[in-house]
C-alpha cells in the first residue's frame, strides 16, 4: 500500500537547554491494517487513495486527541510515540485509551463506499532515546529502542479489531484499563517468551485503601481543620488547597479529613467528595460524581432508581414545581456530563443544589486531584464558591493537587504545603508496611535511604520486594519513576536542566558545580536552584549547598541525560570544589598552597573520641588502632590499619598542657599544620566522619563530615591529623560541611 504522510505545520519549540537528546521511557502505539495486500489488490488506484486519506486521517485525528506524537507511517501501519517530549505519568494509560478508540472508529465500519478495515494495535513501554528538537508528527527517527520493534511484534499477535499490551503497559495501566492475559507468545531472538495482555476497555479506579494507622501529618491536618472549622463557625466560606507532590500522602491526609472532621461547635458537617480521574471522558465528570456522591446514586443503578434517587434528595430543598424541572436536568448530566449546554444547565442545577444543603446545614465540597480536571470544573467551583460567599453560608471549598497546578484561586484561599515525612516517621511507616506484607523489618534499614520522605515512595518500593526484587539491589519502581519523571517534566527549560546536571554530580551540590558543568557563567544557575527549592524539589544547605529532596528524583535527572553527555558534565564538574568532600589530588600545588595559606586556613580544634565512640560501631577499628604502644604504656608511633589497602594516617605527639586529657580511654584527635608541602600520596588522602564534640550531634556520625572542627589561624602548611603522644604524619583535611535544613513551607510533620 503507497504510504502517504501527513505532517505538521506547527512545529514543537526546542527546549531552552544544552541537551538535544534524552533517555526517556515512552509507550509506543503500532497499528496496522488486517489484510491491506488483498485489500489494494482488487480496488482501484483512486480507491486506495481515498482509503489512504480517510484511514490516517482517522488514525492521526485519535492519536492527537490523546497527545500521542505520529513517528511515522510504514506502509499501511502507524507508528506513534506517547511522553517523548512531555510526560504526565500516564502516557501508557493515553496509548492504550487511543489505541480502543482508533478500533472502534474503524472496526467494521465502512469508511470508503462499502469498504471496511480491520486493524491490529500493539502498544509497548520502554526506554527509548529521544531527539527532543524533531518530536513532531512525521519525525522520522525521533525514538531509538526495542521498545519499537517489541510494540510492531505485539501488534503481529494482536487479534483483528484488539490491542495487545506488554507486560510493562499492562502494570502501568492496571487499575485503569481492564485487561485479559493471554498465552506468552514466541518472538524470535526472545527467550523466554513475551507475556501478552489484550486491553479490554477503560475502568473507574476503585477507592484507595486507608486502613493503616495515619503517621505524622499532625501538624497538617490541625491547620486544614482549624480553618474548615473558622469558616463554617463564622460562616464565611473559605478555601483551602491541599497541596504536595504525587507520593506525598494528599489522598491520604483527605481521607482522614473526611473520617475525622464530623462536627464543628456540635452542629454535624456534611461531605461532598469527588476524585477527579485521568483524562475522563467528559468535561463535568468529576460534577457528576459529586452528584451520585450527594444523592446516593450507585454505578448499578438504572435510569429509574437514578430519578427516584434525585427526587428524594431535591425534595427537601426545593418546591415540586422545581423538583420536576430539575430532576430532567440532572439526569442528562449525568447521562452526559460533556460541556454542551444541556450539561452546564445540569451543572448549574447542581451547584443551587449545594448551595441549599449548605444552608441547611454545614458542607464541606472537596476535590481530589483537581488538576487533572478540566476547566469547567473549576468554573464551576469557583462559581459555587463566589455565590455561597455572596450568601454567607457555612460551606468550604477543599481542593487537592500537585504544586505546579495553576489555577488562580479566590483571594480568601489558603495554601497547606505537604512536606516529606521526617526520618523517624518514615522508618515507622515502613515498619508497618512490611509487617502488614509478611516481609522483614529489618528491611527498613535498606529502604529507608531510598523513599525520601514520600509515603507513595515507601509503599511501590515494599511492593516491589513482595513482587520479587532483590532487596539488595532494588530497582526504582516504575510507579515513582512514572511520577518523578512527570515532575522533571513540569520544569521549565532552566530548571531542568540545572536539575538534570545536578543529578550528575555526587554528594552536595554547589551552583560553582552546577556552572561549570552546564558550561554557563558562573551565579547563572542561581535563581533556577532556588526556584528548585522553592517547588520543594531541592534541600537548601546554609553554606550555598544543595541536596535533593528525593533520592529517586536525582537518579531520574541523571539517568535522562544520554551517557556522552553525562560523562561531559562531571568531567566539567570535576574541578569546582564540592562542599562534602575533599579537594581532589589532581588540583595544582599552588592552588592548595593558595587556600591554605590565606585567610581561610585554620588550626585545629580538638575532638574527643570518646564522646561519640559509643554510638560509632563503625569506627571501632580505628579506635583499636590508636591504642598506646612501649613499655608502660607510653605513646608510640600509632598508624591506622585495615584489612585491605586503604588509606592511613600518621599521628605526632602532641605538648602536654593545663587543659590535657590524658586519662586511659581519652584520647583525642586535632589537625595540625605541618611544614612539608610536598605533594600527598595516596596513603595520605583519608577521610574520616568524626562528629560528636563541640556541638555536633553524635547522631551525624556516617555522613560526610569534617575531621576536626576549626577556628581561624594565620598557620601556613598542609593539614595532618595528630593523635597526642605520637609522631607527625601528613593527611589531607575534608571541609565540614553543615547540617541541611528544610526549605520554607515544607514542615516537617510532628
Amino acid at each position: 500500500m503507497t504510504t502517504s504522510i501527513i505532517v505538521d505545520t506547527q512545529r514543537t519549540v526546542t527546549p531552552l537547554w544544552p541537551v538535544p537528546q534524552e533517555r526517556r521511557v515512552v509507550t509506543v502505539l503500532f497499528a496496522d491494517i488486517v489484510g491491506s495486500t488483498a485489500l489494494v489488490d482488487r480496488l482501484d488506484p483512486e480507491d486506495v487513495r481515498a482509503l489512504q486519506r480517510a484511514y490516517f486521517d482517522t488514525v492521526a485525528g485519535v492519536l492527537h486527541r490523546w497527545q500521542g506524537v505520529v513517528e511515522k507511517y510504514i506502509g499501511d501501519a502507524v507508528m506513534a510515540l506517547f511522553g517523548a517530549r512531555h510526560s504526565d505519568g500516564f502516557d501508557a494509560y493515553r496509548a492504550v485509551r487511543a489505541g480502543l478508540e482508533i478500533q472502534a472508529a474503524l472496526d467494521r465500519r465502512p469508511m470508503v463506499g462499502d469498504i471496511r478495515l480491520r486493524v491490529r494495535v500493539g502498544v509497548a513501554t520502554g526506554e527509548v532515546v529521544v531527539d527532543l528538537g524533531d518530536v513532531v508528527t512525521g519525525g522520522h527517527g525521533v525514538a531509538s529502542g526495542a521498545v519499537i520493534t517489541t510494540a510492531a511484534r505485539l501488534q503481529e499477535y494482536a487479534a483483528p479489531g484488539a490491542v495487545a499490551l506488554c507486560a510493562a503497559t499492562a502494570r502501568a495501566t492496571a487499575g485503569l484499563i481492564a485487561q485479559r492475559q493471554l498465552t506468552p507468545v514466541p518472538v524470535a531472538g526472545r527467550v523466554p517468551p513475551m507475556p501478552v495482555w489484550h486491553a479490554v476497555g477503560p475502568v473507574r479506579p476503585g477507592a484507595d485503601r486507608h486502613d493503616g494507622p495515619l503517621i505524622g501529618r499532625r501538624r497538617e491536618l490541625a491547620t486544614i481543620r482549624d480553618q474548615l472549622g473558622w469558616a463554617i463557625r463564622e460562616r464565611t466560606p473559605r478555601w483551602i488547597s491541599l497541596v504536595g507532590p504525587t507520593g506525598s500522602g494528599r489522598s491520604r491526609l483527605l481521607h482522614e479529613l473526611t473520617r475525622g472532621l464530623t462536627t464543628v461547635d456540635g452542629m454535624a458537617v456534611r461531605w461532598c467528595v469527588a476524585a477527579c480521574q485521568p483524562y475522563p471522558d467528559q468535561a463535568l465528570a468529576p460534577v457528576a460524581h459529586l452528584l451520585r456522591g450527594l444523592a446516593g446514586i450507585r454505578p448499578s443503578d438504572g435510569p429509574a432508581a437514578v430519578h427516584d434517587r434525585l427526587v428524594a434528595a431535591l425534595t427537601p430543598l426545593f418546591p415540586p414545581t422545581r423538583v420536576a424541572t430539575a430532576v430532567p436536568a440532572l439526569q442528562r448530566m449525568l447521562t452526559t456530563p460533556d460541556d454542551s449546554a444541556a450539561a452546564l444547565a445540569g451543572a448549574a442545577v447542581c451547584r443551587e443544589v449545594l448551595l441549599r444543603l449548605a444552608a441547611h446545614r454545614p458542607l464541606i465540597v472537596a476535590v481530589d486531584d483537581l488538576d487533572r480536571a478540566a476547566p469547567a470544573v473549576s468554573r464551576f467551583l469557583h462559581a459555587l464558591f463566589s455565590a455561597a460567599t455572596e450568601r454567607g453560608l457555612p460551606l468550604a471549598l477543599l481542593t487537592v493537587h500537585q504544586p505546579q497546578w495553576a489555577d488562580t484561586r479566590p483571594g480568601p484561599a489558603r495554601r497547606v504545603t505537604i512536606g516529606p515525612l521526617a526520618t523517624v516517621q518514615s522508618g515507622r511507616l515502613l515498619r508497618h508496611l512490611l509487617t502488614r506484607a509478611g516481609q522483614p523489618v529489618a528491611l527498613v534499614d535498606r529502604l529507608l535511604p531510598l523513599v525520601g520522605g514520600r509515603p507513595g515512595h515507601a509503599a511501590a518500593y515494599v511492593t516491589s520486594v513482595v513482587d520479587g526484587a532483590d532487596p539488595a539491589a532494588l530497582p526504582l519502581p516504575e510507579a515513582v519513576r512514572r511520577a518523578v519523571g512527570a515532575e522533571l517534566d513540569h520544569l521549565d527549560g532552566e530548571r531542568r536542566a540545572v536539575l538534570m546536571a545536578a543529578g550528575t554530580l555526587g554528594g552536595l551540590i554547589s551552583g560553582a558545580a552546577v556552572d561549570r558543568a552546564l558550561g554557563w557563567t558562573p551565579g547563572r544557575s542561581a535563581p533556577a536552584l532556588r526556584g528548585l527549592v522553592a517547588a520543594g524539589l531541592l534541600l537548601s544547605h546554609h553554606v550555598d549547598g544543595y541536596a535533593f529532596a528525593a533520592p529517586a528524583l536525582r537518579q531520574v535527572a541523571a539517568e535522562r541525560l544520554p551517557r556522552a553527555l553525562r560523562a561531559v558534565f562531571q568531567l566539567r564538574a570535576a574541578d569546582a570544589p564540592h562542599l562534602d568532600s575533599a579537594h581532589r589530588d589532581a588540583n595544582p600545588p599552588d592552588r592548595r598552597a593558595a587556600a591554605l595559606n590565606g585567610p581561610a586556613a585554620r588550626s585545629a580544634e580538638i575532638v574527643r573520641l570518646d564522646t561519640v565512640g559509643a554510638r560509632a560501631g563503625r569506627l571501632d577499628a580505628v579506635f583499636a588502632a590508636l591504642t598506646p604502644v612501649g613499655p608502660g604504656g607510653a605513646t608510640g608511633p600509632t598508624a591506622l590499619r585495615r584489612p585491605s589497602p586503604a588509606p592511613t594516617m600518621a599521628a605526632r605527639p602532641a605538648v602536654s598542657g593545663p587543659g590535657t586529657d590524658r586519662t586511659a580511654g581519652s584520647r583525642r584527635l586535632r589537625a595540625v599544620p605541618v611544614a612539608d608541602d610536598g605533594a600527598p600520596t595516596p596513603a595520605t588522602a583519608a577521610s574520616l566522619s568524626l562528629r560528636g564534640a563541640g556541638g555536633n550531634s553524635p547522631r551525624d556520625i556516617g555522613r560526610p563530615a569534617a575531621l576536626s572542627r576549626t577556628t581561624p589561624s594565620g598557620a601556613a602548611g598542609r593539614w595532618t591529623l595528630a593523635d597526642v603522644g605520637t609522631p607527625p604524619g601528613p593527611v589531607r583535611a575534608i571541609p565540614r560541611p553543615p547540617l541541611l535544613r528544610r526549605p520554607d513551607g515544607l514542615a516537617a510533620s510532628a
